[in-house]
């Protein structure tokens, strides 16, 4: 598993991996299924937490298909953005550290 940006601030938590997973794929939506395959994070955990994503808004219903809901990152949060904000600063502090040593 890879140490990210935005993992390395904030630790490794479940909500952490979900939202660092959900960042690097903001323009796509995924079932819950999905997200927890692709953070990494057990299906129940996510589903402790997923309503309260949900109800803050910085995740969005997009569709259904068959029985599945489908989500993404509510990208017009102001929240949201500044996360994603965050995650690119990080990205290229982190290039530009490496640049030097190199």
């Amino acid at each position: 598993m890879k140490i990210t940006s935005i993992k390395k601030l904030f630790g490794n938590s479940p909500k952490v991996r979900v939202l660092d997973f959900l960042i690097d794929n903001h323009f796509f939506d995924f079932p819950m299924t999905e997200i927890a395959k692709g953070s990494n994070v057990s299906y129940n955990s996510i589903k402790s937490f997923f309503k309260d994503f949900i109800k803050s808004g910085i995740l969005i219903k997009t569709r259904k298909i068959g029985k599945s809901d489908y989500y993404q990152l509510n990208m017009s949060n102001l929240f949201v953005k500044n996360l994603v904000k965050l995650d690119w600063m990080l990205i290229k502090r982190n290039l530009n550290e490496e640049l030097i040593i190199e």
